[in-house]
């Protein structure tokens, strides 16, 4: 058995799930990927070829699609679930019938659901009940993947197994999984960079310089840290690929979906003109509105989420907006050095007479 090839399901016809399957295929697995899309799935079989999403990428030959939701998850080991958040529960809904407990489910998705704000792997516990759950996320443009660069991204999960099955799965020359059992963490961090990734395009087209870019990512590692703490994360968590790796990439790559609607909205069009000319979905817009509203709700400090939910649903220019993010409170740089409630305190204190030079 165990020199048997790993059997691998891809669920998704994706840029990020269509460079799996290939990276599976080229590492000896026998690898199925399911796509809804008929003629995708015979142009993939026929000329190893996703012309929707990769185009200029040549696919090992050894992946099979189909539209076959049995024939594809039959035996497989490990399913990879690389599907839209909007869609993720329905289609994971539809592939219940074929999925048993021994199965590795790991989600490759960047986002959240609105109906009780929960995580894709979160979906995946909760349709199944099965005990061998992860998630792949870090610095992953899929473009890049494709072009082979070198290419390192984060599997987590409190299951050694999955963990070790997905290193064998995807690690080769150029694409290097590294571990980590803070599933939720990992998890949060590649839904919430995708915000700020919106802002990073927005400060690009208004012309903002370097100094712009890196306090902007600063401050939005530190707001990342400050909700997913506040949801039971690992603080150190956002210290790796899948927290601040994840996020300069994202908000330095014209290859970026969100990046491309931010820079979009940064020139002026409103968000539906944005969306519509990057003609793919950025996971990022829907997920400003889901953190801000959360953010309320629990009291988390989340300035630039706010400030971003502003210009996408009421309204505001994104000049204005910046303008008033320097406006706001003069706070903490890293709050678990110093907390944000002491300079607060601090301010406080002097404005009452309390403290003398």
């Amino acid at each position: 058995m165990a020199d048997e090839p790993m059997r691998v399901a891809v669920l998704g016809g994706g840029s990020f799930g269509t460079a799996l399957a290939s990276i599976a295929a080229d590492n000896g697995a026998r690898v199925c990927q399911w796509l809804r899309d008929p003629q995708l799935v015979e142009q993939i079989n026929r000329e190893h070829r996703n012309s929707r999403y990769l185009p200029d990428y040549a696919i090992n030959p050894a992946v099979r699609a189909s539209s076959d939701m049995q024939a594809v998850l039959e035996g497989a080991e490990l399913v990879l679930v690389a599907i839209p958040s909007k869609a993720f529960r329905d289609v994971v809904r539809q592939a219940r019938p074929w999925l048993n407990a021994d199965q590795i489910l790991v989600s490759t998705t960047k986002g959240i659901q609105e109906e009780g704000f929960k995580l894709m792997s979160q979906i995946l516990e909760e349709e199944t009940g099965f005990a061998h759950i992860g998630v792949i996320s870090g610095p992953n443009l899929a473009t890049e993947i494709a072009q082979k660069q070198l290419t390192a991204t984060v599997v987590a999960s409190d299951d050694a197994l999955t963990r070790t099955r997905v290193q064998q799965a995807l690690s080769c020359d150029y694409f290097r999984v590294y571990a980590s059992n803070d599933r939720y963490g990992v998890e949060l961090g590649g839904s919430l960079k995708n915000i700020y990734a919106i802002a990073a395009g927005m400060a690009a087209a208004l012309g903002m310089g370097e100094n712009t870019r890196s306090m902007l990512m600063t401050r939005a590692l530190a707001e990342m840290g400050r909700f997913a703490v506040s949801l039971g994360a690992n603080p150190m968590t956002f210290l790796g690929l899948a927290g601040v790796g994840d996020l300069i990439v994202t908000c330095s790559s014209q290859l970026s979906r969100n990046y491309r609607v931010g820079y979009a909205l940064g020139q002026g069009k409103n968000l539906d003109e944005a969306v519509e000319a990057l003609g793919q979905v950025a996971e990022g817009v829907n997920t400003v509105r889901l953190v801000r509203d959360k953010a309320r709700k629990d009291g988390v400090y989340m300035p630039l989420a706010e400030g971003l939910y502003q210009v996408l649903f009421e309204g505001v220019p994104a000049r204005e907006m910046a303008r008033m993010l320097m406006r706001g409170e003069q706070s903490s740089d890293v709050e678990f050095v110093l907390p944000r409630e002491a300079v607060q305190q601090a301010h406080r204190r002097v404005e009452a007479g309390e403290e003398k030079p």
